[in-house]
């Protein structure tokens, strides 16, 4: 099948398209990073004087770790259906609008301290899950890149969704350590610094983004909640496959990606060395994504590129595993990095090629809710795994159980690989 990128009259409109989802994204990832590891901390300090039983503070701050990707598992799918029948450019243009609103609102509800934690922590989880609806877009986001790139450079616009992901996810961890360095007694910063950013995007949105839905490809009507489309999505041979693969390989790196901060800390890093960890992270799949994918991906096919990513991902997972289990300090901390840098270059090279290959072998007319289903489907991994990595974290001395079980499913993964045939 040839597709035709929307507006393929205009070379312009298609480079503003894919410059704005690139901001789009950068801001959703740069607000995340800069909340993600300042968001425990704050809860902690709000549960006793909200008066939360101390037998439950583990599960409040779960459930308000969770809250953004639950949202983002209910209404990925609904934000690319709407797309796909409205148009893409509204559709982000109100998910920047919401990430204004909501990452204010945390902000505020950041700055209200002990003496209002009952309100502060209502406020919290008001925030997260309306920062949660308006990331939800990033399924629209992925859309564009569809409408705006041919099949050949579908993988090559995807990763530059996720070079956005490591830009945003290497300063937004850094902002938050500066933040608390220069403004110690101000936590309210890390929201309306979020929020300012995401105003910005919003205004360039307003001024420069085209819209990109294909005039000429009309998508049936459909509810908002339609689970036929979801059947119907994971029956499709390949994209089904594809879609259990990503959750799959999501679920693993989620649980590394949750316990994390823990293990730097057995490892006896400091907060603001942890979030020099976070930043490590970002920049090595910025760094993957920006030069490395997008210089090999014209010399190799999706599969072989998902394979790659899926084996990187299982070294790094198994390496995690054994450092957790060494006795010795040096080689914990070499051995660390290496591991680190294994699995988060295999997530660097397989979400693209998942990502493309889903859009490359679904209808033109559904790619706002293909799009929506997987990044559903990741949400939803995203939702388990820090629930089922903490829990295994702590139920052994030597912590090594979330990062074997995820090699375990990464292995699962290689398996499920072998039904995917190259066209």
């Amino acid at each position: 099948m040839t597709e035709t990128p929307a507006n393929d009259d205009s070379a312009r409109s298609r480079r503003a398209a894919l410059l704005t989802v690139f901001l789009v994204v950068f801001i959703d990832l740069l607000g995340f990073g800069i909340v993600l590891p300042l968001l425990p901390r704050y809860a902690d300090r709000l549960l006793e004087p909200a008066g939360v039983p101390s037998q439950l503070h583990g599960l409040v701050i779960g459930a308000l770790l969770s809250a953004f990707s639950f949202m983002q598992f209910v209404f990925a799918p609904i934000w690319g259906r709407i797309s796909d029948r409205v148009g893409r450019r509204p559709i982000l243009i109100l998910g920047l609008a919401g990430s204004v609103v909501f990452y204010s609102l945390f902000g505020y509800a950041s700055s209200l301290g002990a003496t209002d934690a009952e309100l502060a922590l209502i406020l919290m989880f008001v925030a997260r899950i309306g920062a949660g609806i308006a990331g939800a877009t990033i399924a629209t986001a992925q859309a564009v890149i569809a409408d705006s790139t041919t099949p050949d450079k579908r993988a090559h616009g995807m990763a530059l969704i996720g070079v956005a992901f490591g830009i945003g996810f290497t300063f937004g961890p850094l902002l938050a350590g500066l933040g608390l360095m220069v403004l110690p007694d101000r936590p309210e910063f890390a929201g309306y610094a979020a929020a300012g950013l995401s105003f910005i995007a919003w205004i360039i949105g307003m001024v420069k983004m085209p819209e990109t839905r294909r005039p000429d490809v009309l998508s049936p009507r459909r509810n908002w909640f339609d689970f036929r489309g979801a059947g119907s999505t994971l029956r499709t041979p390949t994209v089904g496959v594809l879609v259990l693969t990503f959750f799959l390989a999501t679920f693993g790196f989620a649980m590394f990606e949750a316990t994390l901060s823990l293990l730097t800390r057995d490892f006896d890093y400091s907060d603001a060395g942890n979030f020099w960890i976070f930043a490590y992270v970002g920049f090595v799949l910025m760094f993957t994504q920006g030069f490395i994918y997008r210089r090999v991906k014209n010399k190799y096919h999706e599969v072989q590129l998902i394979r790659l990513g899926v084996g990187f991902m299982f070294l790094g997972l198994v390496g995690l595993a054994a450092v957790a289990m060494s006795g010795s300090a040096t080689l914990r901390h070499a051995g660390f990095f290496i591991a680190l840098a294994c699995g988060v270059v295999g997530f660097a090279f397989l979400t693209p090629s998942v990502q493309a290959l889903i859009s490359k072998r679904s209808d033109p007319a559904r790619q706002g809710e293909v799009l929506g289903i997987n990044q559903s489907f990741s949400a939803l991994a995203r939702i388990l795994g820090p629930l089922g990595g903490n829990v295994l974290f702590f139920a052994h001395s030597s912590h090594v159980l979330p990062y074997a079980l995820a090699a375990v499913l990464l292995a699962i993964v290689l398996g499920l690989l072998t039904k995917i045939r190259r066209d």
